[in-house]
């Protein structure tokens, strides 16, 4: 299948899946989710993702529909359908089904999975960023689906020819960028926002700190600034579609290439973990 979609238990090609009005997603975007990549029949750091998604529904008191075991079983299950060797791997549920009504409605959520192709890439062209102030709300560290605000300023770095937009927050503290984590390089250390409710706890960011430590690079997760951002060796977006990316620039400013050397051990590290975990047999 090129497409494939489920909706608690049915399976189909995307366009052709469809839901209930009354799904509380389509109320009050009530529901977290996660996703990754996926090559050659195999999901990366699949054990990672699961274990936040159902945090995720655990901080907001959201019943699963299936343990995580039977989640892993289903996501490989039809990443073995799809005709595609590389992929993205979405799964989300909901809190469940109902009359509109803000009160929690009762029993266990709805599963949604959608799978599409997808290419990881090399990670070696560098991006464009835009900054702007960060008006989330105060549980970004929940995957959750209300996601305007980084919709909004997703629009506003395509506007801008940007790739992405870094949010900051009063005191100029850095958090992260609409669908990204950012880190930075600094006199040979690698610094990244703590994981508060802040930020996401990014997969592809605890690889970054993983393969840091294997290259003997000192890691500080500790708040920076604008300032130290605008002022940093380089500046690193990782997410788990685009693993490493470079920036070049931020608000039309060059930025970055003062640590390229240890940049690029970096970004082929993680590009190498991930190549060999998901190589083909």
């Amino acid at each position: 299948m090129k497409t494939l979609g489920y909706y608690n238990g049915k399976y189909g090609e995307l366009d052709e899946m469809s839901i209930p009005m009354n799904d509380r997603v389509c109320w009050f975007g009530d529901g977290v989710y996660d996703a990754g990549p996926a090559r050659n029949g195999k999901i990366f750091a699949i054990d990672e993702h699961i274990d936040r998604f159902f945090n995720s529904a655990g901080l907001l008191d959201i019943v699963m529909p299936v343990t995580k075991p039977e989640l892993k079983q289903l996501l490989q299950e039809m990443v073995d359908k799809m005709d595609d060797t590389e992929l993205f791997v979405y799964y989300q549920v909901t809190r469940g089904t109902g009359i509109r009504n803000h009160a929690y409605t009762e029993g266990a959520g709805n599963l949604w999975i959608m799978i599409i192709p997808q290419v990881i890439g090399d990670c070696k062209e560098p991006i464009k960023l835009i900054t702007q102030p960060d008006t989330r709300f105060l549980h970004c560290n929940i995957k959750t689906l209300n996601l305007i605000p980084s919709c909004v300023a997703s629009e506003k770095a395509k506007k801008a020819g940007c790739q992405e937009t870094v949010f900051y927050r009063p005191g100029n503290r850095v958090t992260e960028c609409a669908h990204s984590n950012v880190s930075i390089l600094k006199d040979g250390k690698f610094i990244t926002a703590p994981t508060d409710n802040l930020i996401l706890p990014g997969i592809a960011r605890a690889h970054l700190i993983q393969a840091c430590k294997k290259l003997e690079i000192p890691v500080s997760e500790t708040p920076y600034t604008l300032e130290e951002l605008f002022d940093a060796d380089e500046i690193i977006v990782s997410s788990s579609s685009k693993l490493c990316l470079r920036a070049c620039e931020i608000d039309g400013k060059p930025v970055g290439g003062k640590d390229a050397e240890r940049m690029e051990k970096l970004r082929a590290a993680v590009i190498e973990e991930f190549e060999s975990a998901t190589a083909a047999q």
